[in-house]
């Protein structure tokens, strides 16, 4: 039943990551009243959430950004590289350029969007979600729908029942950690480099600023693993390390739907497979449009999540079932004597 002290409002967003205020700013731009619940809301401002994250933006994922009226400072990216002990293939984007960008960055221009367009705010979290047939109410607020926009580890996908009973085992979970270190960047491109277990992903961020990220098996030692990346060690020779390692895990999250009654899940929190083509946020986006345009009709955003995600889904599995195979040692020689196949590859992922 409500109540009359409920705060009111069309979509209530949980969660005030990039993805949530992206789908805030998405239904703020339709015309739709909109509350993000956040507990990191301080002294009427958005704290700027950092995160283990590559902070490479593909240039679907830029595009989709200016069309929100978000354009955060970074640096240039003209493609991708894949580098291993004896072979390497670059590959240059084909329309358009992505953009290394801090997540910090990226999080606090989306939050000043937000605002600007009168976005409303609660700090709170949400330890329970009830819903009639015609509201749902999260966190002291009632809304028409309800946007699940809360990360790896949703509250909101275990509370309505989304998260699958089964647990995969821990064989091939993998995680993440970044630390960002203080240099010129000496490439414009992200450089994938392969370990034998361990890939050090490379994202320039400033003029002055380069972020490596590690995704690998549990238990990685930061430090330690970083040193087995000889190329990497020279180029770091004297730079010093700038903020804490961080990291993020187990990277694969499932869900059985993506809808429960008035509530919708986008982005981390309505599935993930990996960071290993760096297309979280390009598809996070996608899905914030498309939950958006299909509000009030849950089918459809079933099938438009579908589609945003097939391709990033489909590679990425199986490029992770090679990485986590004994073919991992033939990936960086197979795509640098196939580059045009390699090309294709990151240019599906790059839309």
């Amino acid at each position: 039943m409500s109540d009359a002290r409920e705060l009111r409002t069309d979509v209530l967003v949980v969660g005030g990551g990039p993805v949530g205020l992206a789908a805030a700013i998405e239904a703020r731009l339709a015309g739709l009243d909109v509350v993000v619940v956040e507990p990191r809301w301080t002294e009427g401002r958005w704290i700027p959430i950092d995160k283990a994250c590559g902070e490479g933006l593909m240039p679907g994922a830029v595009a989709a950004l200016e069309r929100l009226g978000v354009e955060p400072d970074g640096h240039r990216l003209r493609g991708i590289a894949y580098r291993g002990p004896a072979h390497a293939v670059d590959h240059v984007f084909a329309a358009g350029t992505g953009l290394g960008v801090r997540r910090t960055t990226l999080h606090a221009a989306l939050g000043a969007r937000a605002a600007g367009l009168g976005v409303r705010h609660v700090a709170a979290r949400v330890r329970h979600v009830e819903q009639d047939a015609d509201t749902v109410c999260a966190a002291g607020v009632r809304a028409r729908w309800l946007l699940g926009c809360d990360g790896l580890h949703s509250s909101v996908r275990r509370l309505v029942g989304l998260a699958p009973a089964h647990r995969p085992g821990t064989a091939r979970r993998r995680y993440g950690t970044r630390r960002h270190f203080g240099l010129a960047p000496w490439t414009d491109l992200v450089e994938v480099h392969w370990g034998s277990r361990v890939e050090a992903y490379v994202t320039p961020v400033a003029h002055d600023l380069v972020g490596i990220a590690l995704l690998g098996p549990p238990g990685i030692d930061y430090a330690a693993t970083l040193r087995t990346f000889p190329e990497l060690m020279d180029r770091l020779a004297g730079a010093a390390p700038v903020g804490p390692v961080r990291g993020a895990g187990p990277l694969r999250q499932r869900t059985t739907a993506r809808t429960a009654g008035r509530v919708r899940l986008v982005g981390d929190a309505s599935g993930y497979v990996d960071a290993l083509t760096g297309e979280g946020l390009r598809v996070g986006l996608a899905q914030a449009a498309a939950v958006v345009r299909h509000l009030d009709d849950a089918a459809a955003y079933e099938r438009a999540w579908s589609r945003s995600t097939r391709d990033y889904r489909a590679l990425t599995s199986g490029l992770v079932a090679m990485a986590t195979s004994p073919l991992r040692a033939r990936i960086v020689p197979m795509s640098a004597r196939a580059p045009a196949l390699f090309g294709a590859v990151v240019e599906r992922l790059a839309r």
